[in-house]
């Protein structure tokens, strides 16, 4: 499956994140790196959403705010 990733560089290596997974981010040193690393957050991201609809045993889901 294909995800629309948003890359962003820095003086500190890339930022990503997947524009339609809220919360879906991760970072390289360089830009192959942070795309690895986005692919590997994307497949965490959908395993850990279906252990929640799935009810896993185990699994607790809390939901918070936050002033900033």
């Amino acid at each position: 499956m294909k995800y629309a990733v948003t890359l962003v560089e820095s003086d500190e290596g890339w930022a990503v994140w997947c524009d339609n997974l809220p919360g879906c981010c991760s970072q390289g040193t360089t830009r192959e790196e942070a795309l690895a690393n986005i692919r590997d957050a994307i497949t965490e991201y959908q395993e850990a959403k279906f252990m929640v609809k799935e009810g896993e045993p185990g699994i607790r889901v809390q939901h918070e705010q936050v002033t900033v």
